[in-house]
Order: C-alpha cells, then sequence, then structure tokens
C-alpha cells in the first residue's frame, strides 16, 4: 500500500511518514494500530448539527496485567524457553519479567497476576535442582490461595521414562488447587520439544489477547531462538573432528573417548559448565536388521516432517528417527498397527508392571521380531517414531585456553540384553566410526546451574569420577587462564590407577603449578575393599567442613542414581558431625548452599 497526496487526506510530508512506517510493522503492529486508530475517533455530530472540534481527554487505558515466568531446569532448556517466550511477548507489548524459581521469592506469588511455569521433570519424576524449594513450598501448607491468578504450563520430559513430565504435572494440577485459572491448557513436551513449544507460546499469546490484558492477535508469532551464531539446536553446526583419543590404557574394561571438535566459522561461544549437544547417527547393522525385517526398499523415499521434506528409508532411519529405545507412547502407537494379540495383551491396564518390564534393555528391532507379522508400508510406520534427540556432553575445555575448539569426554556404551549385544547410539558413534577429518552436528547448550564462582577467589571443590571430569577440566583450563587465585579440590574415582585416570599428567600439573590445591583419588579395583569418591570424602571430612565453611562452592558431576546420590548424602553427614548438628539442620545447610548457588550438580 502507497498513500499518495492526490488520493488521500494527507500532505506530502505525512505521506512520505505513513510509506517508510507501514513496510517496516508486524501483522500484529498494523492490528493494533488500526484498534487504536479506530477506538480515538469522536463520535459523529447529531444531524443537522454542525461539528465542533472539541479537544477530549483520551479514557485512561485498562491497566496490564504483568505476566511472571517461572523455569525449573536441570541442563537449560526450559531456561532457554524461558527467555525466548520472554521475548515473545515483549514484543507484542506485555510486560514479562522472568525468574528461576530457586531464585523467585515464594511470598510473592500471592502478587503475581498471569502465571507461566517452564518446567522439566528430572530423574524419575523429580523436579530439577532449581525447582526443588519451589515445588515444595507449593505443595506445602503455606502456599498462598491464587484466585484471580491465570496461570498456564509448558512440560519439558523423556517419553522413554514411567513418569513423563511428572513435574509440570503437579505444578498444573496445584495450581488449580489453589484456586488459580488455566489461562491456557498444559501442553507437555517430548525430547522434540521445538514445535510444541512455540504453538503453546502461540496459545498463550492469543488467549492473553482474547483475555484484555494485551494486545490481541491474528496469528501469534514462533517462538525464536535467540543466539549470538546462526547456528542452534534447530540449526547445528557440522564441527569438523580434529582429534579422537582412547584416555583408557591397554587392558582397560573401559573405552573413553577424548574429542577434539573445530568450531572456526561457526560463531558459537560457550562458558565452562555448559554443554555441547550431538545429533548422531544410528548404527548402520542395526538400520539394515530393521529395514530387512520389514522387508522395506531401503531407496523408496518417505516423508520425514510436516514440510514434506523426503528421504530415502535408510538414510531417514541412520540420521532421523529414534530406533533403540521403547517407550510406552510409541508401543501404544504399535499396537493399533498390528493384529498381534500378545501385543495388545502387553497393554492392558491390570498389569502396568510388564510393560515396563518389556521396554528395559529392547529396541525397535525387538518390537517387530516379537510381535510378527509387520505388513506395513515404511510411511505409515515411520509416523509413530519420535525423532532422533540429540545426546549433551559437558564440555571439557576452556575457549579461552582452545579457541574455536570443544572438547569432550565420551565413554563408551556397550551392554548385553535379552540374548543381543547392545550399544550407545553416540558413544559407539565417537569410538568406532568418527574420525579426525569427519563432521558431525552440533551445538551449544548453555547452562546456568552450573558455573564457576563469579568471584575468582571463592574456594571451589569438584567432585568428578568417571568421564564426570569433563567439566572441571574445563574449570581448570579457564582458572588457569584467567589466573583465578581461589583454592581449587579435586575428587575423582575411577577403576584402576593405571589404565583409568582420565588426563592425568594434566592434573598433576596443575597441582605443580598451584593451579589445583589439592586432589583425592579412588581406584575401586585396586584395593581388596572397594573405593569411591565418597569414601575419600568421609577421610577428608574436618577440612572439607572446614573449606564449606570459609565459602567454598561445591560442583558434582556425573551419574544421578548411585553417585550423585551418595556423595550428596556423604556432604549431610559431613555438615552434621563437623558441624555438630541434626540431620534436619544439616540438610537445610546444604539447601542453603544451594539457594546460594554454592552447591551445583550435573547430573545424568
Amino acid at each position: 500500500m502507497q498513500f499518495q497526496v492526490i488520493n488521500s487526506p494527507f500532505n506530502q510530508e505525512q505521506a512520505d511518514l505513513l510509506n517508510r512506517l507501514l513496510p517496516t510493522l508486524t501483522e500484529s503492529q498494523k492490528i493494533w494500530l488500526s484498534g487504536f486508530l479506530a477506538a480515538s475517533q469522536p463520535a459523529p455530530a447529531p444531524s443537522g448539527q454542525q461539528s465542533v472540534s472539541v479537544q477530549t481527554e483520551q479514557a485512561s487505558p485498562e491497566p496490564q496485567r504483568e505476566i511472571t515466568i517461572l523455569f525449573g531446569s536441570q541442563t537449560g532448556n526450559a531456561q532457554g524457553l524461558a527467555a525466548k517466550t520472554k521475548k515473545t511477548l515483549e514484543e507484542s507489548g506485555f510486560t514479562v519479567s522472568v525468574s528461576s524459581m530457586s531464585d523467585f521469592k515464594p511470598n510473592n506469588l500471592k502478587k503475581v497476576q498471569d502465571l507461566l511455569i517452564i518446567v522439566s521433570t528430572h530423574g524419575e519424576g523429580d523436579p530439577p535442582d532449581n525447582a526443588l524449594s519451589f515445588h515444595e513450598f507449593l505443595h506445602g501448607r503455606r502456599a498462598p490461595k491464587l484466585e484471580g491468578v491465570r496461570f498456564s504450563v509448558l512440560s519439558l520430559g523423556d517419553s522413554s521414562y514411567e513418569y513423563f513430565c511428572q513435574t509440570g504435572k503437579e505444578f498444573d494440577q496445584r495450581l488449580e488447587e489453589l484456586g488459580g485459572s488455566r489461562l491456557y491448557p498444559r501442553v507437555d513436551c517430548d525430547l522434540d520439544y521445538d514445535e510444541p513449544a512455540a504453538e503453546w507460546a502461540g496459545g498463550v499469546l492469543e488467549a492473553l489477547g482474547k483475555g484484555g490484558s494485551g494486545k490481541k492477535t491474528e496469528s501469534a508469532p514462533a517462538v525464536t531462538q535467540a543466539t549470538e551464531s546462526v547456528y542452534s539446536r534447530t540449526n547445528p553446526f557440522r564441527a569438523e573432528v580434529l582429534e579422537n583419543i582412547n584416555l583408557n590404557g591397554r587392558g582397560s574394561k573401559k573405552e573413553t573417548r577424548h574429542l577434539e571438535l573445530s568450531l572456526e566459522g561457526s560463531g558459537l561461544t560457550f562458558e565452562p559448565g555448559d554443554s555441547l549437544g550431538i545429533f548422531p547417527e544410528n548404527d548402520p547393522s542395526l538400520v539394515d536388521a530393521l529395514i530387512a525385517e520389514m522387508n522395506w526398499n531401503p531407496e523408496d523415499k518417505i516423508r520425514i516432517n510436516k514440510q514434506g521434506e523426503e528421504r530415502s528409508i535408510r538414510d531417514a532411519l541412520l540420521t532421523h528417527y529414534e530406533i533403540t529405545v521403547l517407550t510406552k507412547p510409541l508401543i501404544e502407537q504399535a499396537a493399533k498397527l498390528s493384529s498381534n494379540e500378545k501385543l495388545q495383551e502387553l497393554l492392558k491396564p491390570e498389569n502396568p508392571g510388564q510393560l515396563r518390564e518389556y521396554i528395559e534393555g529392547r529396541d525397535l528391532l525387538d518390537l517387530i521380531r516379537d510381535f510378527v507379522p509387520w505388513d506395513l508400508p515404511a510411511q505409515e510406520f515411520a509416523g509413530i517414531l519420535r525423532k532422533m534427540p540429540s545426546r549433551l556432553y559437558s564440555i571439557a575445555s576452556s575457549l579461552a585456553a582452545n579457541p574455536e575448539e570443544v572438547h569432550l569426554t565420551v565413554g563408551a556404551v556397550r551392554y548385553q540384553a535379552h540374548g543381543r549385544d547392545r550399544n550407545g547410539v553416540c558413544s559407539i558413534l565417537c569410538s568406532e566410526r568418527l574420525e579426525p577429518g569427519d563432521t558431525i552436528p552440533v551445538y551449544i547448550q548453555k547452562n546456568e546451574n552450573f558455573k564457576l564462582p563469579k568471584n575468582p577467589e571463592t574456594p571451589i571443590i569438584m567432585v568428578g569420577p568417571g568421564t564426570g571430569i569433563a567439566p572441571f577440566r574445563s574449570f581448570m583450563q579457564e582458572r588457569e587462564e584467567t589466573g583465578a587465585e581461589g583454592k581449587a579440590w579435586l575428587f575423582f574415582g575411577d577403576q584402576h590407577f593405571v589404565t583409568d585416570f582420565l588426563y592425568q599428567t594434566e592434573w598433576q600439573r596443575w597441582l605443580k603449578d598451584g593451579v589445583l590445591t589439592k586432589m583425592d583419588v579412588a581406584f575401586s579395583r585396586d584395593l581388596e575393599e572397594k573405593v569411591y569418591v565418597q569414601h575419600r570424602m568421609l577421610e577428608q571430612s574436618e577440612e572439607l567442613f572446614q573449606w564449606l565453611e570459609e565459602g567454598a562452592a561445591v560442583y558434582i558431576c556425573g551419574d544421578e542414581k548411585n553417585m550423585a546420590h551418595d556423595v550428596q548424602n556423604t556432604l549431610i553427614e559431613i555438615i552434621e558431625k563437623q558441624g555438630r548438628m541434626s540431620r534436619e539442620k544439616a540438610e537445610s545447610y546444604l539447601a542453603g548452599l544451594q539457594q546460594d548457588k554454592r552447591y551445583q550438580r550435573d547430573v545424568y
């Protein structure tokens, strides 16, 4: 549309201004502007009366409700979505505040007007670390009544776990119990969360407009990736492999790969404590076995997304679909495509344990072989598969020490289950099929919940057995580069000193140079009685507690189910004994450290 003086009520200067402005407006801005102009028109003069120009005062607009976004995030996904949602809402004229649940003062909840919860579920249905205290408060007796509060929940999870999106479901239910009203229905996201998260943000935006608390919009803009680089989770960078080395010595029962990847030309940056996401490829032999069992032509084309993108069946199974994990939703969808009575029996609700037992340790090839026949075209079968999720690895290097590079420490996963050899998808790609010169798609996953202290003089205590050592190598490289003077203490453990002391020469050099103050190691298979990192911590109870009293920050990285749980209990035991306090007070002491960001975990 072009305004011209000859057919408009505007003079040349006004027409020029309008013609410069209009092409820059978004659709929602145009809609709002047209509504504003219509609302500001004076009523027409009664017939027969001369129209008199009167200076009238505009009616004050209705006060706009403020939107509060609270996130609970373990790896950074929920936090990233919170930031994107804030940006989307602010672009539409809303006032928005964002906070992690751990930083939000619970007593302020009664002041909230519109509440958006974005939260992941951790482990077996647990809240992430920075949501624990808020979750406990909301489900406790001190939680306020929330009549008048509108809310919506975006829940992140993994459908291969029994308690899928449990934390989000609990928040959603509790907010309703407290009297809140749903602004928009809860959305539960699986690992491939981008599209449902964008739809949720759009639905919230539309509901806010209809509710009269902001500008109305006909179509909600999708949540966009806000990042310094053009590369992201939805647009990964293909990083070249520079080095791929086995860190374990000859004779070790373990294989741990040290990968060095080039980020040259990507614009990607990271800080110690962040993770690298990798989109791996499935094992070609497993893909070929699947295709053979289903009697498909590997070169036939199938559509892999809503946009109609096509790939060959083999390529789609190699790079796009997850085929090594069974989930309850997958088996439910498979049962609809099958006439096999045993498969229908597996899903009977009166015996949920049999489904859990079947899923454990099996993959798509097992499902196909166990419940024949499958006379299905590839397109129909592919429709029930979920997209290949990325794998996150703690970054093992400092960007300051290794410009335009990122290093990883990856343990190869191999085991037997149900009569077949099983392999980790990404770890075996790294150990067996990835050579220097090859490229893999990667992105940076920011993790604000695992960061070095802002004060370089703050002492740090690091507990990282096995591949949990990765982020602490990054910490040490960074502190060496920046000249940080705070004390540093490492607890490291593995199986054997001779073959499994990962990055041994580097740690010994940092000890010699004073970058690392103290190191305690536990090699569980070298002694008659197994010794783990928590045992070394107990041996150093007095000094460890003294470090805590001096303001030290504690970091734990590694396996959550066993190691991290044992280490946390050991910390509480040390605090209880050395601080001469009750168990309850010791737990409160540790919770205080967590609230002050002096107790951080990167667990998986």
